[in-house]
Protein backbone atom coordinates (compact mmCIF):
# COMPACT_ATOMS: atom_id res chain seq x y z
CA UNK A 1 0.00 0.00 0.00
CA UNK A 2 1.05 3.51 -0.25
CA UNK A 3 1.88 5.92 2.65
CA UNK A 4 0.28 8.76 3.33
CA UNK A 5 -2.91 8.07 0.53
CA UNK A 6 -5.75 7.74 3.45
CA UNK A 7 -7.24 10.21 5.02
CA UNK A 8 -6.73 10.73 8.92
CA UNK A 9 -9.28 8.87 11.09
CA UNK A 10 -10.99 10.21 13.71
CA UNK A 11 -11.59 7.37 16.12
CA UNK A 12 -14.05 10.04 18.19
CA UNK A 13 -16.08 11.67 15.93
CA UNK A 14 -18.96 13.92 17.61
CA UNK A 15 -22.28 13.24 15.45
CA UNK A 16 -24.71 16.44 16.83
CA UNK A 17 -28.45 16.32 15.41
CA UNK A 18 -30.82 18.71 14.59
CA UNK A 19 -32.59 17.49 17.59
CA UNK A 20 -30.18 17.87 20.10
CA UNK A 21 -29.00 14.34 20.39
CA UNK A 22 -25.16 14.18 20.62
CA UNK A 23 -22.69 10.98 20.04
CA UNK A 24 -19.64 9.64 19.23
CA UNK A 25 -18.47 7.52 16.52
CA UNK A 26 -15.66 7.02 13.99
CA UNK A 27 -15.13 8.96 11.01
CA UNK A 28 -12.74 10.85 8.56
CA UNK A 29 -14.42 13.97 10.08
CA UNK A 30 -14.04 15.13 13.43
CA UNK A 31 -17.59 16.89 13.49
CA UNK A 32 -20.56 15.30 11.88
CA UNK A 33 -24.24 17.23 12.26
CA UNK A 34 -27.00 15.60 10.98
CA UNK A 35 -31.16 15.94 10.24
CA UNK A 36 -32.41 12.75 11.85
CA UNK A 37 -30.83 10.29 14.17
CA UNK A 38 -32.53 6.98 16.08
CA UNK A 39 -33.99 9.33 18.95
CA UNK A 40 -35.98 11.41 16.34
CA UNK A 41 -36.65 8.79 13.71
CA UNK A 42 -40.02 8.26 13.08
CA UNK A 43 -39.38 4.39 12.41
CA UNK A 44 -37.66 3.94 16.10
CA UNK A 45 -39.93 6.51 17.87
CA UNK A 46 -43.42 5.08 16.56
CA UNK A 47 -44.42 8.66 16.12
CA UNK A 48 -45.75 9.97 13.19
CA UNK A 49 -43.28 13.32 11.83
CA UNK A 50 -44.39 15.59 9.25
CA UNK A 51 -41.91 17.55 7.45
CA UNK A 52 -43.55 20.45 5.76
CA UNK A 53 -42.04 21.72 2.79
CA UNK A 54 -43.53 24.72 0.78
CA UNK A 55 -47.26 24.08 2.58
CA UNK A 56 -47.57 20.99 0.51
CA UNK A 57 -49.45 18.88 3.63
CA UNK A 58 -51.78 21.63 4.64
CA UNK A 59 -52.76 21.75 0.39
CA UNK A 60 -53.23 18.10 1.05
CA UNK A 61 -55.24 17.73 4.25
CA UNK A 62 -57.43 21.04 2.80
CA UNK A 63 -57.97 18.73 -0.35
CA UNK A 64 -59.20 16.07 1.43
CA UNK A 65 -61.01 17.02 4.08
CA UNK A 66 -62.89 18.82 1.55
CA UNK A 67 -63.59 15.60 -0.36
CA UNK A 68 -64.68 14.18 2.50
CA UNK A 69 -67.20 16.79 3.22
CA UNK A 70 -69.29 16.73 -0.11
CA UNK A 71 -70.01 12.82 0.33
Amino acid sequence: MKAEIHPKYFTDAQVTCVCGNKFHTGSTQKEISIEICNVCHPFYTGKQKLLDVEGRVERFQKRYANLNKSK
